[in-house]
Parts: C-alpha cells; structure tokens; sequence
C-alpha cells in the first residue's frame, strides 16, 4: 500500500536545516507565577569568579516550581542562619529562605549554605561543599539540586547537562552544555551532518548518528577521552539511537533488509535482534525506564502514530489514536511520554499518561520537535522554529514555565537532557 507523504516523512528523520554554533542564552518567556515563595539571599563572597547564589536563584527560577524575591525586595540580606529575623521575612510573605557565603580565592573555595524554613523559625538544610573556581556554577547547580528536592519530593535536573546540534554552514558540531546554557563543549565536529545525539545511562557516553562518510552511520564516543566507535554502518539507514536502561545495548532504526525497521544491538557482542518486520517505516525507538518495553513511531497506519513492542520481539501495540501525528517519543522516569503531536500541520509536543493514554499538550507550536524529558521528569526540552529562527525551548509540565535556549546567531536542534 501506498503511505501518503512517506518520503517527505522519512526526509524529516534524515536530514536538518543549517545552524549557526554559538553559546546557548537563556530567555524566560512565560511564566504563570503562583510557585513556593522563596528567597534566595545574595551569598556573602569575596571576589569569587560566579555568583553562587544567583545560579541558584535562576535555576529554581526556571522550574516553574518557585516564586522567587527579587533582592531589592529583601528587608535585609544576612549571610547565616543566627543573623536571620524571621519575623521580617513572615511579614513579606516568605515560605523558605536560603543563606551563605563563598569564602577562599586562588582556586579553592568553601561554599557554605542553609535553608531555613520562615514559619518554623528552622533549619531544614546545611551544608559546607570545596569547590575550585571553574567548578563553582557546577557547585552552584549542585545545591539548587539539593533545595529543588528538599522543597518538592522531586530529584533536581539543574546538574545535568543537554546535548544538541548546531551547524554552521561550513562544519556540523555536536556539542553538550550545561542546563542554563553555560560551559558549552564541542564533542564532535563533521563537514556532513551529524545529528540524533543519545545519552548513555551513566552519562560517560553520547551514541550519535553521522554523515561523515557520505552515509549514515552510528557511533558512541566516551565523553572523557573523546574516543569514538563506530557501531552501525550498513546499506541504507542507520540511525535514531537510543540506550537501554543498563546500558548495554542500543535500539536502532536500520534498513539492511529493505524497509526501516527496528533492531537492538548489543553493544558488547555485536549481536543484532530484529524487533519489527514491517514494509512501512518504523523509527525513533525509546527505551522504557525498566527496559521491558520499546516506543517506536511507524506509519503503517497511514501516518505516523506510536506503537509499544516488547524489547525483545513480539506483538506490536499502537498507543496513541488523537491527533494525525505522533512521533518522537521520550520516557520520563516515571513512564510519562513526551512526543510530538501534530494535527492539521501543527506540530506540539504533548505529555501522555501511561495509564489513561491521555495526551496533554504543554506547548504552542506550530513546528515543535525532539522533545527529551529531564532527568527529573519535571520538564521537557524540545526543538522549536518560529519566525524562521531555530532554537531550543524547556517547558514545566503544568506549561507554567516556558524557557527558551537561543543562539546569539543562527539556531540550534535535537537536544537531548542528560540522565
């Protein structure tokens, strides 16, 4: 049977639109207030090269979880626990307050903090974490991370890092930043194009698909040593890699046998299985958080929908009937599925249940695409155009929060959050 538009669907998987290779920047669009009120309390500090507590401050900013006191709404700015007069930060309106202090120079630091509940007049935490100067926004992360989960049962995401791609019309970069956009990295750099970047569970590795040979072929490359092996070069399409939750295998799209069809490779033996056995296309495999399971996008029902197969071969189930369009899946790790959701040529991403299989969408369109759910499963980061510009957006669940990741110049795509 003939499938309406499969070529111009599978010219989506396979190529993108030039981009320009440039530092991420961070715009807050949107947000519908109402979080935890919070003040973070500017950190006593003597000339250390980042401002601690305004990481912090933006990255719980961004969550869409906290309401945030601008510093010159504070009554006064003390720098630990026994200078605090709670009665003050109560008669604002404070739920939390958050002090410290940066102390050393050189390259050694001691970062000290505390979070104090305003209306107990208590501690609820405090600690004292060495840091080096070029460590110190990794520090900074690190206690956001610590004050995210204390304040709302969920694991903080800000410590991870995205990976995506970027072009600059000469050369394709695959790069990894850090969640706000700093400390970008090259990792890798081709004059044909790379993209489907896939982080491994343990985050020392990236699987990714490149065109450097004038054919697609995937690779994995240690992080560390920038060493890279090539896993998946056969005739046709290698492509849309994705780890398993143990990291020993990859789910790939292949075409060896003639039509795109789902594999799983062992990236220890070599060995390859055969999950589907289909003349339409099946692609863009994702892993399940226990492995058990895998979403595919296939088009064998006319257009493209999600279907889940067992990992290691069987029936195949299509989950998703709303919309025209779904595909792109990511697992959050509570089992939630980002995708993209498309109806009469807009393209959003929704969130679907994994018991109701309702789809919920967070986000505006009209050409949204990639989504990847943080570690955390609080937000999801995507790829977006609008107004011929490319870049990369990060939107709460609840759509609260909207932020978007440009590029000074040109745009950015397939972002990929860090487990």
């Amino acid at each position: 049977m003939k499938l309406i538009n499969k070529s111009h669907w599978l010219a989506m998987i396979l190529v993108f639109s030039p981009l320009t290779q440039a530092e991420l920047t961070i715009d807050i669009s949107e947000s519908s207030g109402g979080g935890i009120p919070v003040a973070i309390v500017p950190f006593a500090s003597s000339g250390a090269p980042v401002d601690v507590s305004s990481v912090i401050n933006a990255d719980l900013a961004r969550s869409g979880y906290f309401s945030l006191l601008p510093p010159q709404n504070m009554p006064n700015r003390p720098n630990s626990a026994s200078a605090v007069n709670f009665p003050e930060w109560q008669a604002i309106n404070q739920n939390y307050l958050v002090v410290g202090q940066v102390n050393g120079g050189g390259n050694q630091y001691s970062v000290q903090f505390q979070l104090l509940d305003v209306m107990k007049t208590g501690q609820l935490l405090g600690y004292q974490m060495n840091s080096s100067g070029a460590d110190l926004r990794r520090t900074a992360h690190q206690i956001a991370d610590m004050i995210f989960e204390k304040l709302t049962g969920k694991k903080g995401a800000f410590g991870g890092r995205i990976a995506y791609v970027t072009n600059n019309g000469q050369q394709s970069q695959l790069q990894v930043a850090d969640t706000d956009g700093f400390a970008p990295q090259i990792i890798t750099t081709s004059k044909e194009p790379l993209m489907s970047p896939a982080w491994s569970p343990d985050k020392s590795k990236i699987a990714y698909v490149s065109f450097e040979r004038k054919t697609a072929a995937v690779f994995v490359q240690d992080l560390a040593t920038g060493q890279r092996k090539k896993v998946a070069e056969f005739p046709g399409i290698n492509g849309a890699p994705s780890w398993s939750p143990d990291g020993q295998k990859l789910a790939l799209t292949l075409s060896k046998d003639g039509s795109p069809d789902i594999y799983t490779l062992n990236l220890n033996s070599g060995a390859l299985n055969k999950l589907t056995k289909s003349y339409s296309i099946d692609t863009e495999p994702a892993w399940s958080p226990d492995g058990s399971q895998i979403v595919f996008t296939s088009d064998r029902g006319g257009k493209p929908q999600l279907y889940m197969i067992s990992s290691t071969g069987g029936e195949e189930k299509r989950i998703t009937y709303t919309g025209d369009y779904n595909a792109r899946a990511s697992f959050s790790p509570d089992g939630k599925i980002a995708m993209v959701h498309g109806n009469g040529g807009d393209y959003r991403i929704g969130v679907m249940e994994p018991g109701s299989r309702s789809i919920n969408v967070i986000t505006t369109g009209p050409a949204d695409e990639s989504p990847s759910f943080a570690s955390n499963g609080a937000m999801v980061i995507y790829a977006a155009k609008k107004g011929g510009s490319s870049y990369l957006s990060a939107v709460s669940l609840d759509g609260k929060m909207q932020q978007r990741l440009g590029l000074n110049s040109g745009g950015v795509r397939e972002p990929a959050w860090s487990p």
